[in-house]
């Protein structure tokens, strides 16, 4: 039995929802996760995806920042979000799925971008990040008895050397410092997550889901960092059929500057 789950930073959601329609009409993953919706819940447009079999819908969002949704063809149930550092930021939200005999607990994250400059005793935003990822550490995927775990989203940091386009150039760039990327990597060790898209695309391999708007030719210069992520308890490992990541996506009309990643398993 397969099962598809598709994350995506949108950057809002209500202005390209004409992408969203044109992703899934096309790809129809069984589950898609947004980031950076943008919008507050009573105004989420759920209709159209509601009219393409998305008939299960959770929405934490907030007016014109931040944002996460999961938007599903199989039910969800225990809607979930945690408060990370307590500032009452839409950032996460998590649910209940099953499928084939499995119970998934899955979570959607928007992490905080963490501004420009990576210093937090003259930037609170990447003050903010840094807290916000200590406190991701305590996150366990086999935290649940009998459930399987599976993390998404906009982590907004490119942890491995050839997650961006160049690393020594990238090393004092918010999002690839190397406190960021100790970080990340030390939530995944200590939740013991399975970094997915790295599990059939070897770390020597460049990698990547985010192309600035500022590049005049963002796919000839193709100066990319893999900021969008889809992890996993242990035990879904062996079940990845593959990853995909739409790279085509980035050239759509009125385009998101994250590209949607798509993962396929086996159960």
């Amino acid at each position: 039995m397969g099962f598809s789950i598709t994350t995506w930073n949108i950057n809002s959601v209500r202005l390209r929802m004409p992408i969203v329609e044109q992703l899934v009409l096309k790809h129809r993953p069984d589950i898609l996760c947004l980031q950076e919706t943008k919008v507050t819940n009573d105004l989420f447009p759920a209709a159209p995806l509601r009219a393409m079999g998305y008939n299960h819908i959770i929405i934490h969002g907030q007016k014109g920042y931040h944002g996460v949704a999961i938007a599903s063809r199989i039910p969800l149930t225990e809607d979930h979000r945690q408060d990370y550092c307590g500032v009452g930021d839409a950032r996460h939200i998590s649910a209940i799925f099953e499928h084939g005999n499995r119970r998934v607990r899955l979570h959607n994250f928007y992490v905080p971008a963490g501004g420009d400059e990576p210093d937090r005793t003259i930037n609170p935003k990447f003050g903010h990040k840094l807290d916000f990822i200590e406190e991701m550490k305590l996150l366990k995927a086999n935290g649940e008895a009998n459930t399987s775990a599976i993390l998404v989203g906009d982590l907004n940091i490119a942890p491995l050397e050839h997650d961006v386009w160049s690393h020594k150039q990238l090393l004092k760039i918010v999002s690839h410092t190397s406190v960021e990327t100790e970080g990340l990597l030390e939530v995944m060790k200590r939740g013991a997550w399975l970094d997915l898209m790295r599990q059939h695309v070897p770390a020597s391999e460049k990698l990547y889901t985010w192309w600035s708007y500022r590049a005049k030719d963002w796919e000839a210069a193709d100066r990319g960092r893999r900021l969008d992520h889809i992890w996993s308890s242990s035990d879904l490992g062996p079940h990845l059929k593959r990853i995909e990541i739409l790279k085509e996506a980035r050239g759509w009309d009125r385009p998101s500057d994250h590209v949607p990643v798509t993962a396929h398993f086996d159960f």
